[in-house]
């Protein structure tokens, strides 16, 4: 079986690339656990602000590879593991989308922070029509995204989304033509990658917090306190002042 993904760095960008097109980029078991070991360095990183998931190939994701799903005790689901790493990562993560984002590969574009997606593409969650249920958090996250109706849309009634309903419903972030996917990628990962990091990441933290009901306002506090302490945000103030783009040292 070939490589699944590969990890990158450039600068302060990684990138995960699923490399399998030939199988819509599904996901094995072992797959998904060397994807959650991956995520687990990056998150140790100080270096990385920024990370874009994309794909090769004529999908983005097809989920996980149904030959790989007997005899797995699915108690412990390393696809929601993998969900569950990606997002509460502490940088921003910006998933890239073409073609077919179907099954668990649906969670996993979810879990990012933004979706950016080429026209035509189009997304499906069969586990109703398998005789299986989604894992609880994947569940969880296409609420808080979606909202119920469309999340019941999706998993219930296996309703295919097109490009247009994924727009409409918050799916997606932006929606561009297929061949201003990348250069538009790209822009995004550098204008994200060009912000406070510690701002950032407090706030990122925040706001997930909020939407798992699990808020600690005095700590939220306390962080937004401690940013106007910060040599980031004295560059903040010299750079606008300058009008000139700021550099930011994460200090």
């Amino acid at each position: 079986m070939s490589q699944a993904f590969i990890a990158e760095i450039q600068g302060s960008l990684a990138t995960v690339t699923f490399c399998r097109p030939e199988k819509h980029n599904a996901l094995e078991i072992r797959d998904l656990e060397a994807l959650d070991s991956a995520l687990i360095d990056l998150a140790g990183r100080s270096d990385i602000r920024t990370l874009l998931l994309c794909a090769q190939g004529k999908s983005f994701c097809a989920g996980v590879d149904l030959g790989a799903v007997a005899g797995h005790d699915w108690r412990d689901n390393p696809l929601e593991r993998v969900g569950d790493r990606l997002e509460n990562l502490p940088f921003p993560t910006l998933c890239v989308l073409q073609g077919g984002v179907y099954g668990g590969g649906t969670d996993l574009a979810l879990a990012c922070d933004f979706r950016l997606g080429a026209r035509g593409i189009r997304s499906f969650i069969p586990p109703a029509k398998l005789g299986i249920q989604y894992h609880p958090h994947g569940l969880k996250r296409a609420v808080t995204r979606l909202g119920l109706g469309p999340a019941k849309r999706l998993f219930l009634a296996t309703e295919t989304f097109d490009d247009a309903e994924m727009l409409r419903t918050g799916f997606l972030d932006w929606l561009v033509e297929p061949d201003a996917l990348s250069e538009r990628a790209q822009a995004l990962a550098t204008a994200l990658s060009g912000l406070a990091p510690q701002a950032v990441r407090g706030m990122k933290q925040s706001l997930n917090e909020i939407a798992a009901n699990l808020f600690d306002e005095r700590a939220a506090r306390d962080r937004a306190a401690a940013s106007f302490r910060t040599e980031d945000f004295l560059e903040g103030r010299v750079a606008m002042a300058e009008k000139r783009p700021p550099r930011f040292g994460g200090r």
